[in-house]
């Protein structure tokens, strides 16, 4: 059965195999705002932290981009937010709001999010992200996730928080 999320009340189901905590973190290869290819998930010897958004053009990814930005600055953390926004419509995010602690990349090219389970199979954002954090230790295996509930609402913080300084 398909992992489901609500936007606005309304339940769309979600594409791709659930991941869970103590899973291998599956591979995945998104592209910087740089026009790079940056590879995410499996076993990289450092911890990283998945976040998927909807859109950056929006308010709540927005918002989410920035504090993400800052509360995991100065960790020694690889941190990636992945929407399906081009490349360069995420350099001009970055510039604007002074994002240089976290790598904001895009899944526009391969769609290999949806390893991860969290791409919106249905409705109105069909073919786009649902919001998620993935944390994962440095063997790759899933240490934390988060599928926010409802889309247009921002994730735990301090829960994301507290699970990378435990690492």
């Amino acid at each position: 059965m398909a992992t489901t999320v609500t936007l606005k009340g309304n339940a769309v189901a979600l594409a791709g195999p659930e991941i869970n905590v103590g899973d291998r973190a599956p591979e995945a290869v998104v592209v910087a705002s740089d026009l790079s290819e940056k590879t995410i998930g499996g076993s990289t010897g450092k911890t990283q932290v998945i976040i998927t958004v909807p859109s950056l053009d929006t308010p709540v990814c927005e918002a989410e981009t920035k504090k993400f930005n800052d509360i995991l600055a100065g960790l020694d953390v690889d941190v990636t937010v992945v929407s399906m926004d081009l490349p360069f419509a995420e350099k001009r995010f970055c510039e604007s709001f002074s994002i240089g602690n976290i790598t904001v990349a895009s899944d526009f090219r391969y769609r290999d999010m949806e390893k991860y389970g969290v791409l919106i199979a249905e409705g109105a954002l069909k073919g786009i992200l649902a919001r998620a954090v993935f944390v994962v230790n440095g063997e790759g295996k899933v240490v934390y996730k988060q599928i926010v509930p409802e889309i247009t609402e921002e994730p735990n913080y301090d829960d994301v928080l507290s699970c990378v300084k435990s690492l």
